[in-house]
Order: C-alpha cells, then structure tokens, then sequence
C-alpha cells in the first residue's frame, strides 16, 4: 500500500514539475532556430517547430484531462504509460530535429545546436526528477542525435565536443540517481510518518481492550452528531449501560475475567448497535451510545434488544460460566436539552434508576416530567 502510494505521489510531482518543459522545449526550439537561420539547414525550421507545436498541445491535452480527472482517478496505472508516449515524442522530435536543423559544414552551427542541446537536458533534470529513468530518456533523446554524429566526425573539434556531452551526460545519469532516489525516499518518509501518525491518532482515541471509542473520542463525536441532528431537527436519543456487578466479577474471578466479559459484552454491542450508531467506553463498565434519527420509542427497543443480547453471554472462566446482564438508561434530547452533557446526564440519572430498580433492565427518562421513569424488563 504504501509502495502504491509513494508511486502516485510521484506522479502527481511529476505533472507538477513538467508542466513549464513543455513551453520551455518550444521556446528552446524557437530561439535555436532563429540563431540558425543563416547558418543551418532552413528547410528543416518550419517542419520541426509545427511537429513540436503538435507535441505540445497533445501535451498539454494531457495535463488538462489529468487535472480534470477526480482524485481516485490520478492512479500510475492510468497515467504513466500515456506520459511516457508524450515524453518520447517531443523529446525524440527535439533532438532528431535539433540535428536535422544543424549544419554538416559549419562548426559555429554545431556548437550552438549542441549548447541547446545540452541546456535542454539539463531543464529534464528538473522536470522529470519523479522518476528515475525519464531524465536519462528524456537526454538521450535529445543529445544522441548530434553527440553520434560528432563523435563520428574526423575533425578534432568535433569529437572534442562530442566527449564533452559524453561526459556531461555521465554526470546528469548520477545526478539523476541521487535525485530521484532522495525524493523517492522523502515521499516513503512522508507516507509513512503519515500512516504512523494515524495509528499514534487512533490510539490517543481508541479504548485499548475493548477497540471502542474512549471517553474523549465518545464526547468529540457526541458533540459533533449534537450539533447536526438540532440543526435539521432530527431526533436523538442516548444509552448509558452499566455491567451489573462488575466489580464482583473482577474481586472473584480475577481482572483476567473481568476483561472478557468486557470483550463479550462490547461484541454484542457491535452486531446489535446500527453502523451509523456511536458507541464508546466512558469508563470501567460503563458504555455510552448516541442514536441519531430515533426517538424515545425506538431507543428503547434498541436498549431491550441490548440487555437481551447481554443476557445470553456466556462467559467460560477456569471451572465455571459467567453470565452477564446489563443496566440501561435511556434519554431523548427534547427542545430543553442544551447539549451532549445534559443529555448524557438523563441517561446516567435513568440508568442509576434501573439499578436501583434490580437491575438487568431498561429505564426511561422523560425530561419533559424529570420525575416520571418508565420501566422495561
């Protein structure tokens, strides 16, 4: 995953770096003709400067539809091939046409279509730095043409300039190496600082034993599904459960115990509780959930279901069997509820009521008449 990942972010920078080369190659282009129009071969300007037009504009075509594209649709799969076919094309076009445009007689014509050359190269140092093996395509294309051609000339002068590219271009495959190989690094680095952050984050939020929400993670989101269900009226309940007699569990059977019967009961939390359903350990036993888009009346369902649910854990501890059940809350945010703390509290108050009750049941609280419960078992 991360390797896919540092592999699209490379892509991404390279569309970033090279989106300039494609002007600088015909500007480069342009300028080099124009110092050869009394020294090179005429004929070849118009030809060459129209074939690079072409392979800028299928370029640029190339950077609009990426941009356009969504951001799940920018993937190496997509991209990298057809970036290679304009990559190619204009730099093959640059080089074959730079030598074409070169004059066979005139030394002055070969030292200045070889400086561009080489000044071309140098700019896909930069521009295709992403990745490895572009900036070597990207020179070859471009210097070979002439640098061949010299290197195979009589003259002294020719060859001396055909082995000063050679050697230019020696040290532009190390400098491209070092480059890539630092920014490939730097963009693993970043991922993985990123993905080491998340878990650190996910931690700092998460109940170690039990993988729910803690306290602070619970509140943060309470406060947050607060806010949306009042500002388009939709109804919200909450749960407190306590498991009963929990401290029992743990002074006979060991913390050992105690801790899976808190794994049993957060399991049966997950398969009865809604996706979309908030749950988090406020803690010890004690739980909290939010219901968003339910009423009194269908809260209490859910609760009935959960203690139900409870009630048939069986928990196997050395020589015997645990059976859990829980006590349950349940509060309805009216018009007076100001916020996720009052109507925890309704909760809490109304599970403290089930508790006093027996236990292993469900209570109601009605903020309407703070007094009345409603009891269900």
């Amino acid at each position: 995953a991360v390797a896919m990942q540092v592999r699209t972010d490379q892509l991404q920078l390279l569309f970033r770096q090279s989106f300039l080369a494609t002007f600088g190659s015909v500007g480069g282009a342009l300028a080099l003709s124009w110092l050869q129009r009394d020294l090179g071969n005429h004929s070849v300007i118009a030809p060459w400067l129209i074939m690079l037009c072409l392979a800028g504009t299928i370029r640029l075509a190339l950077f609009w539809a990426y941009s356009r594209s969504a951001p799940e649709q920018r993937t190496p799969a997509r991209w990298e091939g057809v970036y290679w076919v304009t990559l190619v094309f204009i730099a093959g076009t640059w080089g074959i046409g730079a030598f074409l445009l070169m004059s066979s007689s005139n030394l002055l014509s070969q030292v200045i279509t070889l400086f561009f050359a080489v000044g071309m190269a140098g700019s896909a140092i930069s521009a295709y730095s992403a990745y490895r093996y572009m900036p070597l395509i990207a020179v070859g294309l471009v210097l070979l043409p002439t640098t061949l051609w010299l290197l195979a000339q009589p003259g002294t002068e020719q060859r001396l300039l055909a082995f000063t590219t050679l050697a230019f271009s020696a040290f532009v495959v190390r400098a491209t190496r070092e480059l890539s190989g630092a920014l490939h690094s730097l963009l693993r680095l970043r991922r993985e600082l990123e993905i080491e952050h998340r878990i650190a984050s996910n931690a700092a939020r998460t109940d170690e034993l039990t993988g729910l929400n803690n306290l602070r993670a619970f509140k943060e989101q309470a406060d947050t599904m607060f806010a949306y269900t009042r500002r388009y009226g939709v109804p919200l309940c909450a749960l407190l459960l306590d498991i009963d007699h929990f401290k029992q569990i743990n002074d006979t059977h060991g913390h050992a115990a105690g801790d899976k019967v808190l794994q049993a009961v957060v399991q049966r939390l997950k398969t009865t509780l809604r996706e979309a359903d908030l749950c988090g350990r406020l803690g010890g036993e004690e739980f909290g959930v939010l219901l968003a888009g339910t009423d009194m009346h269908e809260a209490v369902q859910i609760a009935e279901k959960l203690r139900l649910a409870v009630q048939a854990i069986e928990v196997p501890v050395n020589d015997t069997t645990l059976h859990v059940t829980i006590s349950v809350g349940v509060a309805e945010a009216d018009l007076a509820c100001t916020d996720t703390a009052t109507l925890l509290a309704q909760a809490d108050a109304a599970m403290y009521q089930a508790k006093s009750n027996g236990r292993n049941r469900v209570h109601s609280s009605f903020a309407q008449a703070p007094g009345a419960m409603a009891c269900h078992q």
